[in-house]
This record gives C-alpha cells, sequence and structure tokens, in this order.
C-alpha cells in the first residue's frame, strides 16, 4: 500500500492531488521552486523539498532533483501531475529505478503515445515533410507536451520558418524537447477527447466524451462533458477508438485520446499519457475520483468490469490572470480576495498570494454540475457573474459572455470561437455607478461641516481610473448625509453604498487596497489630482505590456533602423508563453533598452520608435 505521495508538479493540480491523498490517509510530499516557496502547493503539503532556482528548467523539470526530494523525504510513490515532466518516460523510469512506485502508466506507453510524432506514425499518419502553398493553412506542433504551447498556425509559407524557430523555442522552454512537426490546419472543427481508465488486468474503461473546442492560442478555456451535439454512431467509434489505442500500448491508469471532429468524421490528433486538466468534468458526470483510481491502479488495484453511469452534464471554466483584450497578455501582482459561490472550484492560490511571471497565469478551474446542460451553463455563468476576484485583470467577463453566447448555448461552437466572436466578448462594461459609489464609501464618516459655518458644502471631486478611461464624481456633504446628483443616496459606508437610481434600488459593496478599488465586481484605480509629470513617455515609446523576460531580438533591429506600424521587433518569455511586441508606429528607431536575457517589469521602457513626418498640405491648398 502507498504511504506517502510525492507530486512532481505546483500549482493547482498539486493541491487537487494532495486533498485526494489526505482522504485516502496518505501523507503527501511537495516539491517548490525558490519563486514558490510560500506558495499554496508548498504549504499545504505535509513536507516540502526545496528545488534551488525559479526557471522550469531548474525546477520543475528536474527529474534528478525530484527523485533524490522524494527518497530524501521518505517518499514510497510520484504523482506527476499534468504537464512539466507527467508524459517523459525517461522520468517514469528514473521513479521505477529508484524503488519508487510511479502513479502514471507504464514508460513504454508514455514512449509510444507522448510523441505526437511516434503516436501518428504508431497509427498510420505520417506528419507533412514538404510543405507547399496547397498545403496551406498548416499547424506547427510540439511533438512533446500539450496545453497550447509550441503550436503555430501558418497561413503564408513565408512565415513557416518564423513559425518553426518560435515553435522550437517554446516548446524547449516548456518542454526540455525542442522537437517540433507540421501537419494540415483543420479549421471549423470541435476539439473533443475520450477519458480513459485503464488496470493491469486487462480492464479499460472509456469515460464517456469532453467537447473543449473553446481555446485561446490553442490552450483550452472552456470544457463540458459529454460533448453536445455528436451521435451514437461516432460516440462509440470514439471509444472504440480510444479502447483500441489503450490496449496497443498496454496502457494502465488514467490517459486522454483527442480527436478534432469536422463534417461528422473524427481525425485523431494525439493521446495524452497522463491527467488532463479537464478530468473535474468527467469526475462529475461519473461521480468519481479519477486520481483514487490512478492510486488504486498504481498499487494493483482493478476497475470493476465496467464504468460507472453517466449523470448529468458538466461544465469547466479556466480562470486565468490574463487580459483577453491585449492578446490575452498575462497580468501579474497580488491577488487579494478569490471566491466562486456554488461550484466546484480547484486553485492553487489563497487571498493574499503573488502572482508571479515564471509559471501558467491559471488562477482556478470551476465546475458546475447539473441534471442538463441548459442548467449547468446557467449555473456556472452565474457562479462567475457573482464571483469576487480582486487582484490582477482576469478572463472572468470573457467566461460569463462565453457562456451565455447563442453559438455555445446551441452547441454550434468550435475551435474558431474566439477568432470570430473576441472583440465582442472582451469591450467594456463598465457600472456607470461604480465610480460614485467608490467616492461615497471613501467620503463616509468625514465631517459634513467644516468650523462654525453652517453653509450647504462645495461639491467635492473624486477621478477614477475605469475600463482604461478617466471618470470624474462629484458630491457633497449635507445636513442629511452624502448627496449626489441624479441619485439618491439611501445607505454609505466605507464597505457598502445603496443608491437609488429611477425608484431602483442598487447594493454596491466596495473594497480597497491602496489606491485599487473593487465596487462589486468593477475595478477602478484611485487617480491623483494632478498627474505625475515623471510618468509621461516621449511619443512612439515602446512600454512593456507585461513583467518577463526579453527572449528575442528582430534580426539586424538597431538604433537607426526603419520600423512600420505592427512590425514585430522582440519578444518577451512571460508565464510560459512568448509575446510578440510590435512597433506602436511607423518611424525611426531612436532608443533600443531590450536585450536577450534582460528581465523587465511592466511598463518598463523596452524601445522609442520616432514618428515619421507626415507630408505637409499642399502650398495651393486651402480650407474649403
Amino acid at each position: 500500500m502507498i504511504t506517502s505521495v510525492l507530486v512532481a508538479n505546483r500549482g493547482e493540480i498539486a493541491c487537487r492531488v494532495f486533498r485526494t491523498c489526505r482522504d485516502l490517509g496518505i501523507r503527501t510530499v511537495a516539491v517548490h521552486s525558490d519563486a514558490d516557496e510560500n506558495a499554496l502547493h508548498a504549504r499545504v503539503a505535509d513536507t516540502s523539498v526545496r528545488l534551488p532556482g525559479a526557471a522550469s528548467a531548474e525546477t520543475y523539470l528536474r527529474g534528478d532533483l525530484i527523485v533524490k526530494a522524494a527518497l530524501a523525504a521518505g517518499a514510497d510513490a510520484v504523482h506527476p501531475g499534468y504537464g512539466f515532466l507527467s508524459e517523459n518516460a525517461d522520468f517514469a523510469r528514473a521513479v521505477l529505478d529508484a524503488g519508487l512506485v510511479w502513479i502514471g502508466p507504464p514508460p513504454e506507453a508514455i514512449e509510444a503515445m507522448a510523441s505526437k510524432t511516434r503516436a501518428k506514425k504508431l497509427i498510420g499518419i505520417a506528419p507533412l515533410e514538404e510543405v507547399t502553398e496547397d498545403d496551406l493553412p498548416v499547424l506547427v506542433k510540439a511533438a512533446a507536451g500539450g496545453g497550447g504551447r509550441g503550436m503555430r498556425v501558418v497561413r503564408e509559407l513565408s512565415e513557416l520558418d518564423g513559425a518553426l524557430e518560435a515553435a522550437r523555442a517554446e516548446a524547449l522552454s516548456a518542454f526540455g524537447d525542442g522537437e517540433v512537426f507540421v501537419e494540415p490546419y483543420i479549421q471549423g472543427g470541435r476539439h473533443v477527447e475520450v477519458q480513459i481508465m485503464a488496470d493491469a488486468h486487462g480492464t479499460v474503461w472509456a469515460l464517456g466524451t469532453r467537447d473543449c473546442s473553446l481555446q485561446r492560442r490553442h490552450q483550452k478555456v472552456i470544457e463540458e462533458a459529454p460533448a453536445p451535439g455528436l451521435s451514437r454512431e461516432l460516440t462509440d467509434h470514439l471509444h472504440l477508438l480510444a479502447v483500441r489505442a489503450a490496449h496497443a500500448t498496454g496502457y494502465r491508469g488514467a490517459g486522454t485520446v483527442e480527436f478534432l471532429v469536422a463534417d461528422g468524421h473524427a481525425h485523431f490528433l494525439e493521446m495524452n499519457t497522463r491527467l488532463q486538466v479537464e478530468h473535474p468534468v468527467t469526475e462529475a458526470v461519473f461521480g468519481i475520483d479519477l486520481v483514487a483510481l490512478q492510486i488504486r491502479i498504481a498499487e494493483g488495484g482493478a476497475l470493476d468490469a465496467e464504468p460507472p453511469r453517466a449523470r448529468g452534464h458538466a461544465i469547466e471554466a479556466r480562470l486565468y490572470a490574463e487580459d483577453p483584450a491585449r492578446d490575452w497578455a498575462p497580468q501579474t501582482g497580488t491577488l487579494h480576495r478569490l471566491s466562486v459561490p456554488g461550484v466546484r472550484l480547484d486553485t492553487g492560490y489563497e487571498d493574499g498570494d503573488p502572482i508571479g511571471v515564471h509559471y501558467d497565469p491559471m488562477l482556478a478551474k470551476a465546475v458546475a454540475h447539473a441534471p442538463t446542460r441548459a442548467e449547468a451553463i446557467r449555473k456556472l455563468a452565474g457562479a462567475l457573474e457573482r464571483a469576487v476576484v480582486h487582484g490582477p485583470v482576469t478572463n472572468r467577463d470573457l467566461l460569463v459572455r462565453s457562456l451565455r453566447h447563442e453559438e455555445f448555448t446551441t452547441g454550434r461552437r468550435d475551435t474558431g470561437f474566439y477568432g470570430r466572436h473576441l472583440p465582442e466578448l472582451t469591450g467594456p462594461d463598465p457600472d456607470p455607478y461604480a465610480p460614485l459609489a467608490a467616492a461615497l464609501a471613501d467620503a463616509h464618516g468625514r465631517s459634513r461641516f467644516g468650523g462654525w459655518r453652517n453653509l450647504p458644502s462645495q461639491p467635492q471631486v473624486k477621478r477614477y481610473a475605469m475600463a482604461g478611461e478617466e471618470h470624474e464624481v462629484r458630491y457633497r456633504h449635507t445636513r442629511a448625509g452624502l448627496a449626489a446628483d441624479g441619485v439618491r443616496v439611501m445607505q454609505a459606508d466605507a464597505r457598502l453604498v445603496v443608491l437609488e437610481v429611477a425608484g431602483i434600488r442598487r447594493k454596491f459593496e466596495v473594497t480597497r487596497y491602496g489606491d485599487q478599488v473593487y465596487v462589486n465586481a468593477t475595478a477602478l484605480a484611485v487617480l491623483p489630482r494632478f498627474p505625475d509629470p515623471a510618468a509621461q513617455h516621449v511619443p512612439g515609446s515602446l512600454l512593456a505590456p507585461m513583467p518577463g523576460t526579453v527572449v528575442r531580438v528582430a534580426d539586424g533591429l538597431a538604433v537607426g533602423a526603419a520600423v512600420r506600424t505592427g512590425e514585430p521587433l522582440l519578444w518577451l518569455e512571460a508565464m510560459k508563453m512568448e509575446h510578440k511586441i510590435a512597433a506602436p508606429t511607423s518611424g525611426t528607431l531612436t532608443a533600443l533598452h531590450a536585450a536577450p536575457g534582460r528581465q523587465v517589469e511592466v511598463g518598463a521602457l523596452l524601445a522609442v520608435v520616432e514618428p515619421s513626418q507626415k507630408p505637409s498640405s499642399s502650398p495651393s491648398s486651402s480650407p474649403s
């Protein structure tokens, strides 16, 4: 029997595995990088072992250090979680060679399926060797790993070499393996997968289907089970292929076989030889604990002859610290508070935890289960809408709008959903009364009258930034209390403001963290009365949109070079993703402060492009 498990991972998945281990009476061991020294997964484990360094390549991708940590901490089993070394056959062998139990599939099965190139060849599909115009569009894809990293869509042949180089660099950084391949890019398809669970006694379960079509940068955002709208024949076919893949590789444990479904046909994508991020929706529908089953199988236990019966529908939404309106730019800062009522919440953070730059920006997964799909959608959208998320900008509003979009509610969406609808899903929708509520809460308790004067006070003015715009509000202290034009102030204290607008009373919960104010779900920043002149930048300044590391500068880029609007100048790596930084205007590069390897903070000056002179008007022209 397993008595102590080390989780070779971090964040949400480590916390989730620890939860099952505690339920089973199993001791837990965490590993943590220096950046994760005070992370939640390190705090909740019974024991935690330091991996010196911050970068993944120095820490969570160092299998040798993790095996040593397991032995030093007295663990007798290792669970890999997902990502990092979860699909690394050499790591699995090292765990087994050290006399530890590996809570995962055999190394041989990992080798057969973890590399997408080998997996495709195993089932008779070869990647494209020579790409021509007739093959476009194509998808450049990392052979190892997942999560959308190391993937690029290429629509022009001239972009292929750059996409290959970028994908190799990203894959090497994320997975320690820079192998990439090219395959046809199928547009308008749905991403559908089958969860399997196999034991060492010949039993393989096919646990329904999941639809993971809503993706950004090829990384899933919203997932659900079962996949809606599939015919019984197609579902049976997907189950058959998934079970066949498991038997062909002598598979044991949890795995996922992924397909792209288009025009009623299934195209094999890959087999993930690990637990998936979206596994909670399958757990909810089948009423099982997949991690507990993994541990049972690793101990040599057997599955029942038939899987449990599926009931109802489940949907999962990934809450990311990112700004969808700014090319999904990751965000950092302090997560002051996180609460999503009424649904399952899997997270690696607690209130007050910092969100750093080193790892994936996912904060949590919210999962709703209900008897029908429509009820599950309503339940999850409502929970996210009422959620309290105080801290960095997140994709919460995008998730709510996505869940309520007609294409999603009718089950007609595909992997191109965000490509078609992102602008309408990210447009600002601030509450116009939020700045007033913030000002009234701030004014609570202040003296209504000055000295001996018995005259109405002059209007007080407060300025806030909300949804990228400046808002100025005015209020007054009166004998009856605080007042403002156009509304009736029913209550105003530091935490709650009640306004009556056109006969309707509205409540505003106000929370302040320094100069950051949250009014219900609306975020505001307190602006000073007079702007700081030092904060101004010359026209054409290129500022870092996020903290990160400069990984590349465009070939030949130097001061004096002519650049065009939108031309890529450099690339930042933040939260395991590369982000292209383009010229803000056409002109001449007059300053370049970025160099590969340089760490930058948000707002740091990277470069300056002096705008081109606009042609002067013709001397003969005159106003009409």
